[in-house]
């Protein structure tokens, strides 16, 4: 792969990002906070790339959000110095990298129990103090804690305990939940103004809810990261149109066996088996009647029968995936262009940093 190359003349499968759109993507996420006067932290799990990340920015985001210490200490090799990670950290080895990490960067972690903040404190007491930020579950149904009351009275444990320095709340909530969040967020904070504990940091998220965030008007500061590329999955939520998708997913039909299916050269190593709440397995751009009804590995089976035309073997067909997330995280290198051109291929440098 080389730039100036047309990206039809790439060996596929591969994924491609168009610059332009990207870029567009960028500006008008950023703008939109500017307008609203809340602070955007990237989340870079979408693209894992170094890059990117100081694309982002340079347009005004005032961090970054990683998911794992494993990104996090990669993007801190790169120069990245404001860095949240939003998983609990656990065990003695990987508390110690992340308190190396911590005399390095400006840091901040979550907690949503006794167990998380205790053993924290155990590794950073007498050093460097750690920023955490308590986990609320608004109903999102994963991490956090469950009640406002529990909130404050974590962040008074955090508060008391030597070595962390109590920074603020968090949560990543469902989509479309924005008065459930403010709830929480609000009755929150009123607990903690009574117990006297500032609240620097109050972090909404969700690049589904990116353009309704001012609905919750307790935030400070907002995370997201699919909105960079655009997917399938943010098509259906409003979000964006088919022509806000960045990442495309370039395959070849290398069997037709049968007058109404396709074989495509772009597996679940490609394409991603996670299908959320779609009953297929990613949008063909230029036969969207058609539908990916199963993947192996190395295979894509295209189910044509309610597709009025109909692709041939050896023909090049174009794929807005249900997920780019997990899509980045499948390929060693994202080939970008402009116009159908390679500008760039862009390594990815926190593929598989999972730990």
């Amino acid at each position: 792969m080389s730039v100036g190359l047309s990206i039809q003349d790439l060996l596929t499968p591969v994924a491609v990002i168009d610059e332009t759109v990207m870029e567009t993507n960028i500006k008008v996420a950023q703008e939109y906070f500017d307008r609203i006067g809340r602070k955007f932290r990237p989340h870079i799990k979408t693209h894992k790339i170094p890059a990117l990340a100081a694309m982002q920015l340079a347009h005004g985001a005032c961090g970054i959000n990683c998911q794992k210490l494993s990104e996090a200490e990669t993007f801190a090799e790169a120069g990245f110095t404001d860095i949240l990670i939003t998983f609990n950290m656990l065990g003695k080895s990987r508390l110690d990298r992340l308190k190396l990490l911590n005399a390095k960067v400006n840091l901040q972690v979550v907690a949503d129990s006794d167990v998380v903040v205790d053993g924290l404190s155990g590794v950073f007491s007498g050093g460097q103090p750690l920023k955490v930020l308590v986990e609320c579950d608004t109903g999102g149904g994963r991490n956090g804690v469950q009640s406002p009351a529990a909130a404050a009275d974590l962040a008074k444990r955090i508060d008391e305990l030597p070595g962390l320095v109590f920074h603020g709340l968090l949560t990543y909530p469902k989509p479309s939940s924005e008065a459930a969040v403010e709830a929480f967020f609000s009755e929150t904070l009123a607990l903690l103004k009574q117990a006297g504990l500032e609240c620097p940091v109050v972090s909404h998220a969700g690049s589904p809810s990116l353009f309704d965030s001012d609905q919750v008007p307790s935030a400070t500061e907002h995370r997201a990261g699919t909105y960079i590329f655009n997917d399938r999955a943010m098509v259906r939520a409003g979000m964006c149109d088919l022509d806000d998708c960045a990442m495309h997913v370039l395959a070849t039909v290398v069997s037709r066996p049968t007058e109404n299916r396709a074989v495509l050269d772009a597996g679940s190593k490609a394409l991603t088996s996670d299908l959320l709440g779609f009953s297929d397995h990613g949008l063909l751009i230029d036969y969207p009647e058609a539908s990916i009804a199963s993947l192996s590995e190395e295979h894509a089976v295209v189910d044509l029968t309610n597709s009025g035309s109909k692709p041939q073997i050896g023909e090049r067909v174009r794929i807005i995936p249900n997920h780019t997330c997990v899509v980045s995280n499948l390929f060693d290198r994202l080939v970008f262009h402009r116009d159908g051109v390679v500008t760039r291929i862009e390594a990815v440098a926190a593929r598989g940093q999972v730990v």
